[in-house]
């Protein structure tokens, strides 16, 4: 008895020990499958539609609207952020007569069974605005210096609007997604879907996938075009833009499983809200016509789309020259579905911090005060600009994604969201050494500027500044950035 009575006692004492240690943590996080990427914008001023494509040959391949609307040019480089700087080939011109002779617009770059293709929208000389799809065909290893021929047009159900080409595998089959005018229908385009018989021709009846219904798909004009594909998890990702090409212009998005008959519009569903819309706080006006890319460690999967640094524009939108290139990291939500989140700030982009020793949350702020949780949303609640430390070079600063100005500062050593005051107190607060990670080299420590052996770490799941003694504590103040 006096042996059961020990052994009961242990085990209450070992249970009471659990209790006031608190939760316990998950196994220790591994470095994420997707490290943090991270880019400047813009990538490209006055540069509408991109198309980033990386080839096998470890080159990015850039092509995109020119406000002249008269060539397709192209660049290419080793890195994203080296195409802004990446000389820009002229691969084609306009006709000076008839057929593709005017409004060239939205060229896309594929390789398609060992030869480079360029899908792209023009109009003729006669009548700007017969706007139709076209297919260049490249040979070479280098499409900046191939030999082009052109193979002329698309043929679709109708000799209608038709433009935004683009072509993707699913399941070993070919397809084209494009956008059309319907000359029965009230509206300026849909989505259409058809498979190709090769690269310049489409083959079976076309199926509408999206036609522009919602409030936010009909402003100024009633759109949907630029129809760009992504694969994740199973599921196929079609984003398209909808409204006027200006501020209002904005992302949808359709779905499907990946073994689906993606030839019946009944197996895609369709977000009833926009996915990627303008955004005040960061300068940041209509969003749209995007393309997808990997990073240069095809880990991370890259949004790239135009958008305006400013709202309003002068007459037509359409010759507004400044749209301009620009990426930004895309991340997936435990549902396997794609969160754009905002449109960044210009400069370099946001990060994610995951804990540690909780992998699934994330650094966030809510309601100011910076905390650790899993499923943040909205996404930008837990995306930061690391930048120059606010006292100086050597030191860093973490900014808000969607509160540009405001930065993680320590406050009585618990960690807030302020904006910055501009007082030296202010910059002490919120600058930062950054160190290895305590707990994971692989990972990242942020030891306070001004207290020094002070480290960022969670604590009940806030974020406070302490030194840390222990293998808990050092865990808590380990983050990897994603």
């Amino acid at each position: 008895m006096r042996r059961i009575a020990v052994r009961l006692l242990i085990a209450v004492l070992v249970a009471l020990a659990a209790c006031l240690a608190g939760p316990a943590p998950a196994a220790r996080a591994a470095a994420p499958d997707s490290p943090a990427v991270t880019y400047t914008n813009p990538i490209a001023e006055k540069r509408a539609d991109p198309h980033i494509v990386k080839h096998t040959d470890g080159y990015y391949y850039f092509t995109a609207t020119v406000p002249e609307y008269d060539r397709i040019v192209l660049r290419r480089a080793t890195t994203i952020q080296g195409l802004s700087t990446a000389q820009e080939v002229t691969i084609w011109t306009k006709h000076s007569s008839g057929v593709m002779g005017a409004h060239i617009w939205a060229p896309e770059i594929h390789f398609i069974d060992g030869k480079w293709y360029v899908y792209f929208a023009a109009g003729a000389t006669n009548d700007v605005w017969a706007i139709r799809m076209y297919v260049l065909e490249g040979t070479g290893t280098n499409p900046l210096t191939a030999a082009w021929t052109e193979k002329g047009q698309i043929k679709t159900q109708w000799e209608s609007f038709s433009l935004d080409a683009t072509t993707f595998v699913v399941g070993g089959v070919r397809y084209l997604a494009w956008a059309q005018r319907d000359p029965s229908v009230n509206n300026n385009t849909d989505i259409y879907l058809a498979r190709m018989a090769n690269p310049w021709t489409i083959t079976g009846t076309p199926v509408m996938l999206s036609r522009p219904t919602y409030s936010w798909e009909t402003v100024g004009y009633k759109v949907n075009e630029g129809p760009a594909v992504i694969q994740h998890g199973g599921k196929v990702f079609m984003s398209y833009s909808a409204s006027a090409t200006d501020s209002n212009y904005c992302l949808g998005l359709l779905s499907a499983s990946a073994g689906a008959d993606l030839l019946n519009a009944a197996n895609w569903s369709k977000s009833s809200t926009p996915v990627f819309t303008s955004n005040s706080a960061t300068g940041q006006y209509g969003p749209g016509h995007n393309s997808f890319t990997v990073s240069e460690d095809g880990r991370s999967d890259i949004l790239v789309y135009h958008d305006r640094s400013y709202k309003d524009i002068t007459g037509d939108p359409l010759y507004d020259p400044n749209r301009r290139t620009r990426v930004q990291k895309l991340y997936w939500k435990a549902d396997g579905t794609p969160d754009f989140g905002i449109p960044v700030a210009d400069g370099v982009t946001p990060q994610r911090f995951s804990s540690y020793n909780f992998a699934d949350r994330f650094v966030r702020h809510w309601e100011y005060r910076a905390r650790i949780e899993a499923g943040v949303s909205p996404l930008a609640d837990s995306q930061f600009r690391v930048v120059t430390g606010l006292t100086g070079s050597g030191t860093v600063s973490l900014e808000s994604a969607n509160f540009p100005g405001y930065y993680l500062r320590h406050k009585n050593f618990e960690v807030w969201l302020e904006k910055n005051d501009g007082t030296a107190k202010f910059a002490s607060d919120a600058t930062f050494h950054k160190r290895a990670g305590l707990s994971d080299a692989a990972g990242v420590s942020y030891e306070s500027y001004n207290y020094a052996g002070r480290y960022v770490r969670h604590y009940d799941y806030l974020l406070v500044v302490q030194a840390p003694s222990t293998a808990t504590d050092r865990a808590d103040a380990t983050f990897h950035a994603q």
